[in-house]
């Protein structure tokens, strides 16, 4: 059954290619993806497989029931677009200004869809029960994927994957890790009260910006003086505004940054020190401030069986290169609330666009080598089937050793 599927999808794969650029010249803001997840419903509904929408906001999920009884096994793909200008000079180009797909999930959900019917067209040989979850808002926290979970996307399931193209690495190689793979991502905003006034006479003034200043350069060293070696975070300045006239001194300045960690206690101790070194900022410049820490999603944490499994079941796909453990990455993924309820692993699909530079992800000019979508269609398909498969081989293995 693995190789009609491999089949069925190498059939499909000019299906997946328009779909994804048809996604790609209409993007949509987290939260606000209405014709997105509409044509995902529609696709579904043309197939006659059976869905629900408005899962959790604008989620949408589909189920196929196999002929045979077994587990049920969900796949996740997300369908949002970022806040940017998409820059490409291609006919797939956003058509949609200060929009664009910069990150590929325009071919998560590609890919999920034409797995969906290439299933569909198998059901009668499978086993268990099949979700196809397409969620909201990844790239915003509070994100899509704990309201679909508060909704019951994940009732009744009994293990989970997904995965990311990931735009950097080449095509043909799949990167996973055992533990952390993806780092808890944190929103922090601060805002420095200090008191205005002529530019030419500083005297007279608390110069915010000069505080801000030195807030930056004195949060770094939270991570490198305040932090333990082995332990990894980071701490980054996004955002600094202030008054912008030339000779006006800033009477407020506002910093707005991002906290990245993979342990909790970690995540805390920095949010803490945070504010002690604003305070002790804002004393020295004679400033008062105000400091507010939002957490994001947590770290995406594979489980190591599932993963073991998962890279197991990619020697079967001859587009699959390379299989390599990497070190954790610092971005952030609301995958991690699935795997916090049940069983399952997140892995990055190679996606390096073969005649054109790679850009990374979140940049004007990203853009993924379309075959990779069919690399992960194939290794979530063969997962998925495979799974109920390596149940069985483990009952077998438990009442041999009861014997």
């Amino acid at each position: 059954m693995i190789h009609q599927l491999h089949t069925l999808l190498e059939g499909s794969y000019e299906e997946m290619v328009s779909i994804r650029r048809y996604l790609h010249q209409h993007p949509e803001l987290s939260f606000h993806e209405v014709q997105t997840a509409a044509f995902i419903a529609d696709y579904y509904e043309k197939l006659g497989i059976e869905h629900i929408t408005n899962v959790g906001g604008n989620g949408v999920i589909a189920t196929i029931t196999g002929s045979k009884p077994g587990k049920t096994v969900a796949l996740r793909a997300d369908f949002d677009a970022l806040p940017i200008q998409d820059e490409k000079e291609v006919p797939y180009k956003s058509t949609v200004p200060g929009v664009m797909h910069a990150c590929g999930h325009d071919g998560h959900t590609a890919a999920l869809l034409v797995l969906a019917k290439n299933l569909n067209e198998l059901k009668d040989e499978l086993e268990g029960r099949y979700l196809f979850i397409h969620q909201h808002a990844e790239e915003y926290a509070p994100g899509g994927a704990k309201p679909m979970i508060e909704a019951g996307c994940l009732d009744g399931v009994d293990v989970i994957f997904g995965t990311h193209l990931w735009a950097t690495v080449p095509t043909g190689t799949v990167q996973y890790t055992y533990g952390p793979l993806m780092a808890a991502a944190d929103r922090f905003e601060i805002i420095i009260q200090g008191q205005g006034g002529h530019g030419a006479q500083p005297h007279k003034t608390r110069d915010a910006i000069v505080a801000g200043s030195q807030l930056v350069t004195n949060l770094q060293q939270i991570v490198s003086r305040r932090l333990n070696p082995i332990d990894s975070a980071v701490i980054t300045i996004g955002s600094f505004v202030a008054d912008n006239a030339f000779n006006v001194i800033a009477d407020k300045a506002k910093l707005i940054g991002t906290v990245r960690t993979f342990k909790e206690e970690i995540r805390s101790f920095i949010s803490e020190e945070i504010e002690r070194v604003v305070k002790g900022t804002c004393i020295a410049a004679d400033c008062t401030y105000d400091y507010q820490y939002f957490q994001g999603y947590p770290p995406v944490i594979p489980h190591d069986a599932e993963t073991e499994f998962l890279i197991g079941s990619t020697k079967s796909i001859k587009e699959v290169l390379v299989t390599e453990e990497i070190d954790p990455d610092m971005t952030g993924e609301d995958f991690s609330y699935y795997l916090q309820k049940v069983k399952g692993t997140f892995f990055f699909t190679g996606a390096r666009p073969k005649n054109a530079q790679a850009y990374p992800h979140h940049h004007p000019l990203f853009d993924i080598d379309e075959k990779a979508m069919l690399i992960a269609a194939k290794i979530l398909g063969t997962a998925a089937i495979t799974y109920h498969n390596k149940e069985q081989s483990q009952l077998k293995a438990n009442e041999s050793l009861l014997r």
